[in-house]
């Protein structure tokens, strides 16, 4: 089954991508990770990406799509996959209906997560990352033994550049004016799946699994 999972930053679309990839047996894409791997290991398209993400802005979709297109010739997606952070925009919708096209492949269902604006906020402005090991925390939700202190490496945790409050506003921002169009995009292919995406974790991951049907 090859899956699309959209939604705003913070809606939860990471940790939902990882209990469907375990329940569909299938591999997760997401181009954020990839992305962050490569600023952490300092290359050319690192570089060029973190001064998108530090300032709240899409990376260019040159980068992306040929991250993409790479990733989906892995055998390991022969019998599907979930896109988590990619497509964005319309135009990166229409460049991997292209790319598909050309591997002789189609989408099966478009997942998108819906969260209010202010609660988005106070997910991601509370996110705290271990400079050392990379474990997550969140001041309100999965706070740390002792604060700014790693509970498994005893490195510092940190706020990232990209979790601060005023930079979520403007990536949240930037959601709506580019990333949007996107739902209507996929709508008009009666591909389109709405998924509330408040509350527990199992009830969401409930209503995603109702609406695949599996």
């Amino acid at each position: 089954m090859r899956i699309i999972l959209l939604g705003p930053p913070g809606a939860g679309k990471g940790t939902q991508a990882k209990l469907l990839i375990e329940r569909l047996g299938v591999p997760q894409i997401s181009t954020g990770d990839m992305l962050r791997a490569a600023v952490k290991a300092g290359t050319p398209l690192g570089a060029e990406a973190k001064a998108y993400m530090d300032r709240g802005g899409l990376v260019p979709d040159a980068v992306i799509i040929g991250l993409v297109r790479e990733r989906l010739q892995v055998p390991d997606c022969s019998r599907g996959y979930i896109l988590d952070g990619f497509p964005r925009t319309a135009a990166q919708a229409e460049a991997l209906e292209t790319t598909l096209k050309d591997l002789h492949l189609s989408l099966d269902h478009v997942l998108c997560l819906e969260v209010p604006s202010e609660d988005l906020v106070s997910r991601i402005a509370g996110r705290r990352t271990c400079r050392n090991c990379g474990a997550m925390y969140h001041l309100r939700f999965s706070p740390s033994k002792r604060e700014g202190v790693c509970d498994a490496c005893g490195g510092e945790t940190y706020q990232r550049d990209d979790d601060r409050e005023e930079t979520v506003r403007q990536r949240l921002l930037v959601y709506e004016e580019q990333t949007a169009p996107l739902i209507r995009f996929y709508d008009g292919r009666g591909l389109l799946r709405r998924i509330p995406g408040t509350g527990e974790v199992a009830e969401i991951f409930a209503r995603m699994v109702k609406s695949l049907g599996v």
